[in-house]
């Protein structure tokens, strides 16, 4: 595992991106597993404006995002859909074919974790998957006690991810009470992983997740075990090691 200090969130933001775009510029066709939520804002910002001066091609990259609230149409301002548009897609040249999210319309879970699942392996795999980390260790939408075997799944959203949500809703009633995401098992067979946190309330966790047992109660603690994982955390961050 290598460990990146950075001075601050734009700092960490450009290292990732830099790690992302050498993924790209190494391998033109790559397929990039993709994070939401405000950490990664700033690394898809510095990419774009990499695109803009012509130092990166997207043209042949495909993209499978980690995951997608069930129930929530592509055209809600709150999907991960709308929201990989918005900060990345929409912004560079990639083929929008070749842009993938668990289709959150699809009320067959069953159906949706296999069709997802397939299509992942279908591409080969993921060559580099970014990932953010909650407060508790979650990865993706895998809370503490979500068994290390689980592939793509549906899984109920913790009362505390629905009431940390609801600020982005009209009411408590609209937010999601379930989502779609890989699940650790298909997390850990990506080739490499880069994992980005900043933040002094991140701190905790950091440490419990790279540096204790590894358990599913801290759930990023399994990326111990894999064999190619950047961290790249601020000073904040990084303060309890």
């Amino acid at each position: 595992m290598r460990i990146y200090k950075a001075k601050d969130y734009k700092d960490m933001s450009r290292k990732a991106a830099n790690i992302l775009s050498a993924q790209i510029i190494m391998k033109p066709d790559c397929t990039l597993g993709l994070a939401t939520g405000s950490s990664p804002i700033g690394i898809y910002d510095q990419l774009v404006e990499w695109y803009k001066k012509g130092d990166l091609d997207f043209s042949e990259v495909t993209t499978v995002n980690l995951d997608e609230y069930k129930g929530l149409p592509k055209d809600n301002d709150q999907s991960y859909y709308y929201f990989m548009h918005k900060h990345l897609f929409d912004r560079v040249n990639i083929n929008p074919n070749k842009t993938y999210l668990p289709n959150g319309m699809e009320m067959d879970s069953k159906k949706e974790t296999q069709r997802y699942t397939e299509l992942i392996q279908s591409l080969g795999g993921i060559d580099m998957q970014l990932l953010g980390i909650g407060h508790n260790g979650h990865i993706g939408f895998n809370e503490p006690g979500t068994s290390f075997e689980k592939d793509v799944h549906c899984v109920d959203l913790t009362q505390d991810t629905i009431e940390a949500n609801k600020r982005f809703f009209a009411s408590a009633d609209d937010v999601p009470k379930q989502a779609y995401t890989m699940g650790i098992k298909t997390i850990m067979h990506a080739k490499k992983i880069v994992l980005i946190a900043n933040g002094i309330k991140k701190a905790p966790i950091i440490q419990k997740a790279f540096f204790g047992p590894v358990t599913p109660q801290v759930p990023a603690s399994i990326l111990q075990l894999h064999n190619d994982v950047t961290l790249i955390a601020d000073e904040e961050a990084l303060s309890c090691l």
